[in-house]
């Protein structure tokens, strides 16, 4: 390829072909290099042979599997080479690059737009952009799912009284809550009647008492219980009780 119109074509763009196959060429052999050392290590720690006759016996072991490698390998990069001169970096014959009205002081290179100071600054603008961009993001995702939970729980509430609501609209349950009013209104009259009656006997226990000379008697009567109220009474208080 050397002289040929291809390396010129590539020249005249700043490219090298045979540079970047050359670079290739010595990555591998390095790639390699570091393997083996790795691989001579790591087998020297497993098998114990530092100090040891063995050692030289697994370096030759070792150089011997390298050398099988490295011809194998250095065979098929010598094609691969051959390929890239060859094909790759191959331009057909008679192929020429337009030819521009520009000055060559008008003309830029890679190399100044890369190291363009205007378009880096305007890229530092733009990744300052987009990094508050991304902070507004991250909080405008933190209030909507604020807001996604508020609405939420403000749902389940609401779905909470409508089913109240329903159930309360319902006939059995006006009618359940009618009876319990009716069975206390019904409980609160016999209370009073049992107080009352209670106050009655209370009071004529008292008449009892004064009138009576046999007064401790009736004193110690008493204190054992309600004198005057009935088994039926206490029964049907307590089955008032149990219905609520």
């Amino acid at each position: 390829m050397e002289g040929s119109e291809s390396e010129a074509v590539f020249e005249s763009l700043n490219l090298n072909p045979r540079l970047f196959i050359n670079e290739t060429l010595n990555t591998v052999d390095d790639l390699l290099d570091d393997a083996f050392h790795f691989y001579n290590q790591e087998a020297s720690a497993l098998f114990k042979t530092d100090g040891t006759a063995r050692s030289r016996l697994l370096s030759e072991g070792i150089a011997y599997i390298r050398n099988m490698i490295q011809s194998e390998l250095d065979t098929r990069l010598s094609m691969w080479e051959k390929y890239c001169l060859h094909h790759v970096f191959a331009v057909p014959k008679g192929f020429s690059l337009p030819q521009t009205k520009e000055s060559p002081a008008e003309t830029f290179t890679c190399q100044d737009l890369l190291f363009d100071p205007d378009l880096d600054a305007q890229l530092d603008i733009l990744r300052n952009r987009l990094a508050m961009v991304g902070k507004e993001s991250a909080g405008l995702n933190h209030e909507l799912q604020a807001l996604e939970r508020q609405s939420a729980s403000s749902d389940h509430c609401a779905e909470l009284v409508s089913q109240a609501l329903q159930l309360y609209g319902q006939p059995s349950m006006q009618d359940m809550f009618q009876d319990m009013l009716s069975t206390m209104s019904e409980l609160h009259e016999k209370m009073e009647r049992l107080r009352t009656r209670k106050v009655e006997n209370l009071e004529c226990i008292r008449a009892k008492r004064i009138k009576d000379p046999n007064r401790d008697l009736l004193a110690s009567n008493y204190r054992k219980g309600l004198p005057n109220a009935t088994v039926e009474d206490i029964q049907e208080f307590m089955a008032d009780l149990k219905r609520m």
